[in-house]
């Protein structure tokens, strides 16, 4: 039988981006960029990884990293972080109600998955305007099209990821591009209000 396959969605009215400097001065100075991420820190989102794709970032551009989630591997990255020595610009935030907020102040997703469904995580953000660095495995490549809307790395890449984040984070011009796409993309193709008539 033909198999037609109807993609997850988001809500494009409740996440979108914030550009309100206030809402960011909580979290970040101006100078500094806010990079998140998004799971259950579980072993499979290699959530050590995002810590050190930030150590790599931070070295060379001040910023801020948002850890929204809890799970078996908080206290590793938490440990991590400390070893790195990036712990106070490293926000462990646990589990959230107000994940949309927070997404809408970011500007980039790392998203390091070993193995990944879809990367719902991921599209959340790109609704804000967030381009995701992220892994190219499972459905993420079906999401997120390497070089317009985000940037796709091997599994384990940490230094490739650092690159692409620090290539989006270091040139305003080309995040504003890929901000603008990635936003585009959510509204497009992943609208609830394009998918859910599908699933009806």
């Amino acid at each position: 039988n033909e198999i037609r396959v109807i993609y997850n969605f988001v809500n494009c009215e409740l996440y979108h981006r914030n550009p309100d400097p206030a809402a960011r001065a909580a979290y970040a100075t101006p100078d500094q960029k806010i990079l998140v991420h998004l799971s259950n820190f579980r072993p499979v989102k290699r959530v050590l990884d995002v810590v050190r794709v930030f150590a790599q970032v931070r070295r060379e551009i001040p910023s801020r990293l948002l850890m929204i989630g809890d799970g078996p591997d908080r206290g590793p990255a938490e440990h991590l972080a400390r070893e790195l020595g990036v712990e106070k610009d490293a926000l462990f935030s646990g589990k959230q109600n107000r994940i949309p907020e927070l997404l809408a102040i970011a500007d980039l997703m790392l998203l390091p998955s070993e193995h990944e469904g879809f990367g719902l995580a991921a599209l959340e953000a790109m609704a804000c305007g967030v381009p995701a660095v992220a892994t190219r495995t499972g459905g993420i490549p079906e999401l997120i099209t390497d070089g317009e809307d985000g940037l796709l790395a091997p599994v384990g890449d940490i230094e490739g990821m650092g690159a692409h984040a620090l290539s989006l984070l270091s040139d305003p011009a080309r995040w504003a591009q890929f901000s603008a796409a990635a936003r585009h993309t959510a509204e497009t193709r992943f609208c609830s209000t394009s998918i859910i008539p599908l699933y009806e």
